[in-house]
């Protein structure tokens, strides 16, 4: 199955532009509305295409959310997609496709089916089936071949996992899954590298997984935390479409509501930290190239 598959799906459409124009779209994990806010008026201000990330946690925290994320999305002036990152729960990935926006259409234009925790047969039939249901009801999948090591809030923690790079088989293998959006492990970790120099990635394997998936599926980055423009580039140079940023986007607000909660104005807090997020997201828009390109 080819991205042609979903030809009229927002997200793909997104992602094969971000291919054919060789820059990276911002994939911003998002916990709150001030998060939303801030990333949909630095993707407005900078004419940028964006990707809106939510964890099944939403789903649980309040469904609300979920809404305002797919209608923000939605009335913004310039492309924006709603994304389910690191989808682990069948049950999960079949309640969240079934989710509505206010005009009808299915909330998640993209559901990660992360199935990594299981073991690899498994993980490919689940996936397979998965990926038939979000089709079915018009929706763009993403998979993770190999493991990428780590944790993050809201997703699992596979530190007890054994990281495994992924290899040229198991690309074949997830594509042959029906998959449009490929999310492989070559190094990078979720969670941080406590330091720019504990970050060692295989580019050449990254480049061969490219090269070996072209025109079946796009490349996405996860594990990007402490990431700087030149790391980020050269994974862009080397076919990487959608990047997600978590920290790299909200650690100007972290240390800015740590500092200022009871202090000022709630109303100033969320302004104030709304800007923050805002700002950093519009300077690593520019920095991969997608500021522009809506």
């Amino acid at each position: 199955m080819t991205l042609q598959k979903l030809a009229n799906n927002r997200a793909v459409q997104m992602l094969n532009k971000a291919a054919e124009g060789k820059y990276g779209v911002l994939g911003v994990v998002s916990y709150n509305m001030e998060t939303i806010i801030g990333a949909v008026r630095a993707a407005e201000a900078k004419k940028a295409p964006l990707q809106i990330l939510l964890f099944p946690w939403a789903l649980n925290y309040s469904p609300l959310l979920v809404d305002f994320a797919a209608n923000a999305a939605r009335k913004a002036s310039v492309p924006i997609t709603v994304h389910m990152d690191h989808a682990q729960d069948p049950e999960v990935i079949k309640r969240a496709s079934q989710i509505k926006a206010e005009d009808g259409t299915p909330a998640f234009d993209s559901i990660m089916v992360d199935m990594s925790h299981y073991e690899k047969e498994e993980n490919l039939a689940k996936t397979k089936e998965l990926v038939a249901l979000c089709h079915s009801r018009g929706i763009a999948t993403e998979a993770e071949p190999g493991r990428i090591e780590g944790g993050e809030d809201g997703v699992k923690d596979t530190a007890e996992l054994e990281g495994m790079m992924t290899t040229p088989e198991e690309v074949d293998d997830f594509v042959g899954t029906g998959i449009d959006f490929l999310a492989p492990a070559f190094g990078n970790v979720h969670g941080d590298y406590h330091g720019v120099q504990n970050i060692h990635l295989d580019y050449d394997r990254l480049a061969s997984i490219h090269e070996r998936s072209k025109g079946k599926v796009q490349i996405v980055l996860h594990g990007t935390n402490e990431f700087i423009p030149e790391i980020l580039n050269k994974c862009i140079e080397r076919g990487v479409t959608r990047v997600n940023v978590n920290k790299m986007v909200l650690s100007n607000y972290f240390e800015y509501t740590n500092k200022s909660t009871g202090k000022v104005p709630l109303t100033t807090l969320l302004e104030e930290g709304t800007r923050l997020i805002q700002e950093q997201c519009e300077g690593w828009m520019d920095a991969m190239g997608c500021s522009g390109k809506a």
